[in-house]
Formats: C-alpha cells, sequence, structure tokens
C-alpha cells in the first residue's frame, strides 16, 4: 500500500531584501545556488544581516486567521523552545499575534506583510483584505521577531523549500556579479 501526502499551498511568498544584503554576505561568493541552498549558516547570516526585509504571503486558499495564527504560534514556539528562548516575554508576544489575527479572514488574494526592521528588533505585521482598511500590528519581542524571520528565511529549518531554493539562486547571481 502507497501512502500519498497532499501538501495544500495556502499561500505565496514573497521575499524582498534591501540590495545591500550582499555586502553582508560577501564570504558567500563564488558560490553555486545548490551549494548556499544547503548551506544553513549563510540562511543565519541573512537573518541576521542589519538590513530591512520584507516578506509578504499572498493567499491562494482561504484560511481562518485563527488557523494562520496557530500555525504561526506553534512554529515560533518550538523553535524559541529548542533555543531555550521561550520565557513569559516570548509567550506574551506570541498570544498578542494570534489575537491579532484571530478575527481576520484570509479570502483568495488577501496579503500578510512582515516588514523586519535593519535592527531586527522589531517586525511590523500588515494585513491587508478586500475592501477593508489596512490593519497593522508591531511585534516587539526580538526573540520571536528573528524566530519568524526564520520560521520564512531560515534555509532548512524554513517553512518553504521552493522559497529557499529561489532565494538560494537570486543571491547566488547578485554575489557572482
Amino acid at each position: 500500500m502507497e501512502i500519498h501526502f497532499l501538501q495544500v499551498k495556502f499561500y505565496s511568498i514573497g521575499v524582498y531584501l534591501d540590495p545591500e544584503i550582499v555586502g553582508h554576505l560577501q564570504q558567500w561568493k563564488g558560490k553555486s545556488a545548490k551549494e548556499l541552498e544547503e548551506n544553513d549558516e549563510f540562511f543565519d547570516a541573512l537573518v541576521s544581516a542589519p538590513v530591512e526585509k520584507v516578506v509578504r504571503l499572498v493567499v491562494i486558499k482561504e484560511i481562518k486567521g485563527a488557523q494562520y495564527g496557530v500555525q504561526i504560534e506553534s512554529a515560533v514556539r518550538d523553535r524559541l523552545a529548542a533555543d531555550d528562548k521561550y520565557e513569559e516575554e516570548e509567550e506574551e508576544a506570541l498570544e498578542k499575534i494570534v489575537e491579532f489575527l484571530q478575527s481576520k479572514y484570509f479570502k483568495k488574494h488577501s496579503v500578510i506583510t512582515y516588514h523586519f526592521s535593519a535592527d531586527s528588533q522589531t517586525a511590523e505585521i500588515v494585513v491587508s483584505l478586500e475592501g477593508k482598511d489596512d490593519s497593522k500590528f508591531v511585534v516587539v519581542n526580538a526573540n520571536v521577531v528573528e524566530t519568524i524571520q526564520k520560521w520564512y528565511l531560515g534555509g532548512s529549518r524554513a517553512v518553504s523549500p521552493s522559497t529557499i531554493a529561489s532565494l538560494a539562486n537570486t543571491l547566488s547571481v547578485e554575489l557572482s556579479k
């Protein structure tokens, strides 16, 4: 008997990096996209680089904000716990994110944008729903901010292997210039 796993994609991911990122990744100059893709240290350097980063999710399949919030909460909590960085402050920050997302309903083409400041101490989450004003929430816990970045940009530990492959490909080209 064969078992098939069906992977349902709820959103597509776009990553926008300040062009200065290339200056912070020079030690990987000349590496192939495949070499970068398989190197978690490269993605750690990308996450910790002091440049502005934007991760934009465009919803493909409708999802309740509560479902998405729980997905983010458990992924971030598990990673923080594994790194021994999950304290009361992190728990509170995660609860506030879940609360912010709770009442939202993401129809197709809704947009969730994470804007990470250059100092990586804060992240602004902006939700754009059809026919409604954008709603914004600022995450001020540095551990949670870093872990959300790693959830989307963290190499082999990231949520989307295709996003990581695409990033490795693009940055390999940029680094070879």
